[in-house]
């Protein structure tokens, strides 16, 4: 098993249900073994996430860089920008809206989504 990996060895893939949204997976249950999912996600200027649930997984969001907003039921809309955390319970509905910049995020899901 490697403790330590270069992101550059991981290719982008698209995000499963977001389309022109690409996700880097960097720790999977499958490739490391652990119950936690941690993968660099890339949402270009003007694309949106549409509203979603993960409905065994809560989901924690930071983003690196660039600014949008996020709707997540029961808070209402936030901004995402550098600096800030997100969690979202499982179960909850949100979406990703308004990316005025390139948004790049380190997206966690506990327990593991792949």
């Amino acid at each position: 098993m490697e403790f330590c990996t270069n992101i550059d060895s991981i290719p982008w893939a698209p995000h499963p249900v977001a389309e022109g949204v690409e996700i880097r997976p960097l720790v999977t249950k499958k490739d490391h073994g652990l119950d936690v999912t941690c993968v660099l996600v890339k949402v270009p200027a003007g694309i949106e996430v549409p509203e979603h649930i993960h409905e065994t997984q809560a989901d924690i969001l930071y983003p690196l860089q660039g600014r949008a907003e996020m709707y997540i039921e029961g808070a209402g809309n936030l901004e995402l920008k550098p600096g800030v955390v997100v969690r979202v319970p499982i179960g909850v509905k949100h979406r990703i809206f308004n990316v005025a910049e390139d948004l790049l995020l380190y997206d966690v899901f506990q327990p593991a989504t792949i």
